[in-house]
């Protein structure tokens, strides 16, 4: 078996992960009003982790210097990765907000992106397009054979639509470690391998949209990734097992509740 492919009782380990994941997110989108900061967010957010014997994936994940938070809360047009802290939220803005849980070994991850109270109609068809693009994706896994042809149709869906797909990053294997083989790209690609999709794949899908151009870089706190043309940006996620019987949302509610299903 690949190293990306889990067996049943993993798959079930992992839903348990998931389920804490929606859990911290439900516990964040209590939270998201203006006036409040996004290091409140993310107090709410690792207390909820802590309180179900979990950990927080994100924290101190390696890199130039370690990421200091349980929660990656990027507003408008931050893509992902931004640092929460004093920031306070304010009437308009989008805030995508990223969770991630580490619980007896197994991994969970998913990311949805928030309006703050009334937002632009630009803001609310970008959130619309990045939910549909993740809701494509989650149908066509259980139908096509291979990534390429899934992300194929997520590139042309938000295309059609005016916006562009960020191609600096994409989503990911999961399992034991929260960045594991192989690369899942949101956009059409031959540059990496491309994957068969078989029961026991269980991977991390992440589009990430942006209004304007695709291109984006990295600010100076080492982490925060921002569009180069300051236009906003949105990012959904599920974990994503595929089974015997189709794909199964490891990340969302108890009830089989959540964005993009």
């Amino acid at each position: 078996m690949t190293p990306y492919r889990k067996t049943p009782e993993q798959i079930a380990k992992m839903r348990r992960a998931g389920l804490i994941v929606w859990e911290a997110h439900q516990a964040a989108a209590k939270m998201v009003e203006p006036g409040v900061t996004t290091a409140e967010i993310d107090a709410a957010v690792e207390k909820t982790i802590l309180e179900h014997g979990a950990i927080p994936l994100f924290k101190g994940a390696p890199g130039k210097v370690p990421f200091p938070a349980a929660t990656c809360t990027s507003v408008n047009h931050e893509v992902v990765h931004g640092i929460p802290g004093p920031r306070k939220l304010r009437e308009g803005d989008v805030i995508s907000i990223d969770i991630g849980v580490h619980l007896d070994g197994w991994c969970g991850d998913a990311a949805v992106t928030r309006p703050v109270g009334q937002i632009s109609e630009e803001a609310a068809r970008l959130l619309a397009v990045t939910e549909g693009t993740l809701r494509l994706a989650i149908e066509l896994i259980g139908k096509k054979k291979r990534w390429t042809q899934i992300s194929r149709a997520m590139e042309k869906y938000v295309h059609d639509a005016g916006f562009s797909v960020v191609e600096d990053l994409v989503g990911h294997g999961i399992g034991r470690e929260m960045w594991e083989r192989p690369q899942v790209p949101n956009y059409f690609t031959t540059s990496l391998s491309d994957i068969k999709l078989r029961p026991g794949v269980v991977l991390a899908v992440e589009p990430m949209v942006n209004a304007g151009t695709k291109d984006v870089r990295v600010i100076s706190d080492h982490w925060t990734i921002t569009t180069v043309d300051g236009k906003p940006s949105a990012h959904f996620e599920h974990t994503i097992a595929l089974t015997e019987t189709g794909p199964e949302i490891l990340t969302r509610g108890p009830n089989g509740e959540g964005w993009s299903l």
